[in-house]
């Protein structure tokens, strides 16, 4: 069996049709060759520099996202913003009024501004460690100024305010004063109802703004050294969307403006403890606020690159090579890769059925029953002389045990397709 299309000697194994070899093999030595070799490659590098860009832009926008994101909620409770979460309205107004607002960050600066001329603003209670409320109930007992914490809930209470417990949400959205603390009775109605409820037997406390029976205003007496702690349950009256409505100003102006200085402690994550009363978090609760989105949008990014850059799947097709190469030379090629891979049934297969192909032409059994061993072992035996072979198993059998074997298969299909050819 000779000529560019059949199987490989036998020392090399086993080829495949001439249809394979045409793709590996690609034109034919009178065919003109593709474009140089190093306009391909400046096309390529010109493509992966593209890539590389777009996925640069990308992880910029996310890390500029995460970045801007990070830190305190954006802005919210802030008395630098001016967003309708921000509370930069009241800040103006105290400054209007004499008031001085200084922000701090982390628990130990809350607690050396704190003294008897300072009111100390917690906004985030609840997001103390166990290290940075100690810190914060120090400052209260010693301070002896005033400290009013923003919706403390069942987290933090035991260590800020001891007595006091949470009685679940309010139900009523501006309740009236309903005592006679004098900045509740000036302010009327005002948004407090839209948080926590507390409760406490502390002796000397003022409970304010009822909801459903239990205040979501406390002011409790602290300590021997004169200062109060005042409890609000809801944040509503410091935001700069809802400072105008009902009495929010006015009961906002009276509770944080009480002394000259207002030292605004706004938790961050720079404050946090190492390790937190025990408590195991896992790995994307300790992910800063913000990455968790940059690190998605890194994901969608690299998913939407392979998905541009991934190989489109299709038929196969005829492509010129970078340089003409002969046919044998491919048939060649493929069967030393399978004698490399001991790809025994493949290169028996591919013998198989070239011979068939081949066999089916010259008995005349048409080219769709080629492979049909009804068809075609019937016509071929009719062609030969001498004994019966077993022609099922020689063209249709199992695969070859070792390469011995194979070599064998492959002179017996040769030696059957002559005698048909002469026959």
């Amino acid at each position: 069996m000779t000529g560019p299309t059949d199987p490989a000697p036998p020392a090399a194994m086993s080829a495949p049709p001439a249809s394979e070899a045409q793709v590996a093999g690609g034109s034919a030595p009178g065919n003109d060759p593709v474009p140089a070799e190093g306009d391909s490659r400046t096309h390529h590098l010109r493509r992966i520099r593209l890539a590389l860009a777009v996925v640069a832009v990308l992880a910029a926008g996310a890390i500029a996202t995460a970045v801007l994101s990070s830190g305190t909620r954006h802005g919210h409770l802030d008395p630098r913003s001016a967003d309708p979460a921000g509370s930069h309205a009241v800040a103006e107004l105290l400054r209007e009024r004499g008031v001085t607002t200084r922000v701090v960050t982390t628990a130990r600066e809350a607690a050396d501004a704190a003294g008897p001329r300072t009111t100390l603003l917690v906004t985030d209670p609840d997001r103390l460690g166990a290290t940075q409320r100690d810190v914060i109930r120090s400052a209260i007992d010693l301070s002896g100024g005033r400290t009013v914490l923003l919706a403390p809930g069942s987290h933090s209470l035991p260590e800020l305010s001891p007595g006091v417990h949470t009685k679940g949400d309010a139900d009523t959205d501006h309740p009236d004063p309903g005592c006679t603390l004098p900045a509740a009775t000036t302010a009327g109605r005002a948004d407090t109802g839209g948080g926590l409820r507390y409760t406490t037997t502390l002796p000397g406390a003022v409970t304010c703004y009822p909801s459903g029976g239990h205040p979501t205003l406390l002011v409790l007496p602290t300590g021997p050294t004169g200062g109060d702690t005042v409890l609000l349950g809801s944040e509503t009256i410091l935001l700069n969307e809802s400072l105008a409505d009902e009495g929010n100003a006015s009961l906002a102006l009276q509770l944080l403006g009480s002394r000259p200085d207002l030292v605004w402690y706004m938790p961050s994550l720079a404050d946090s403890d190492p390790v937190d009363s025990g408590e195991d978090k896992t790995l994307l609760e300790l992910v800063p606020a913000g990455w968790s989105w940059a690190l998605l949008q890194l994901l969608v990014a690299a998913v939407l690159a392979a998905l541009w850059r991934a190989r489109r799947l299709g038929p196969l097709v005829t492509e010129k090579l970078p340089v003409v190469i002969r046919a044998s030379e491919a048939t060649e090629g493929r069967a030393r890769l399978y004698r490399k891979a001991d790809a025994r049934d493949r290169a028996a297969t591919v013998l198989r059925a070239a011979t068939r192909e081949r066999l089916a032409a010259l008995v005349g059994v048409p080219h769709n029953q080629a492979h049909d061993p009804v068809a075609l072992v019937p016509a071929v035996s009719a062609r030969l002389t001498g004994e019966p072979r077993d022609l099922t198993a020689l063209l249709f059998g199992t695969t070859p045990s070792d390469d011995a074997a194979l070599v064998a298969l492959a002179d017996h299909l040769d030696a059957l397709e002559r005698e048909v050819r002469t026959s």
